[in-house]
């Protein structure tokens, strides 16, 4: 069997021939604009999804809840006045 040593211990003890492991740039660099295009693309459709919630929670249902609730209550008041 051979003898494991720690990876570490056999850097450190290198000296000046120690191990230099270079960084290796692997995407093209039509990956890289892609991949920026892509990304520009989710944040648009996030940001058009967000737009489209805020305009139907916001500026729809709640004006229209609170017509709805001064609707029927309008109508309750009006009921108990008159009968």
């Amino acid at each position: 069997m051979t003898d494991i040593t720690d990876l570490s211990k056999i850097i450190a003890n290198k000296g000046d021939n120690s191990l230099i492991v270079p960084d290796v740039n692997l995407q093209s660099q039509e990956d890289v604009e892609l991949e920026r295009k892509l990304r520009e693309l989710k944040f648009k459709q996030e940001l058009r999804k967000d737009w489209i919630l805020f305009i139907v929670r916001d500026v729809i249902i709640f004006p229209a809840a609170i017509l709805f609730i001064f609707a029927v209550s309008g109508y309750s008041l009006f009921i108990q006045i008159h009968g």
